[in-house]
């Protein structure tokens, strides 16, 4: 059975990666650019209070090599 993704919304994302030693390098538009010091990096799109996309959260949290229950 696969792994169930919580419904989150860019600034839920935000707060897990930088609690995780994220930090932001760079913004262009809504897009902003976080690394950790060991060279991962992911890129969050800020659109207010909607929810991130599935897709987009699994990218997210396979760039950042952490795991869904990390965002819960």
């Amino acid at each position: 059975m696969g792994e169930k993704f919580p419904a989150c919304t860019a600034s839920d994302v935000v707060r897990v990666i930088r609690k995780h030693g994220f930090v932001l390098t760079g913004q262009k538009g809504s897009h902003q650019k976080w690394r950790h010091a060991d060279g991962r990096m992911v890129i969050v799109a800020l659109h207010g209070s909607k929810s991130i996309p599935i897709g987009t959260l699994k990218s997210i949290i396979e760039g950042a090599k952490l795991t869904a229950n990390d965002f819960r």
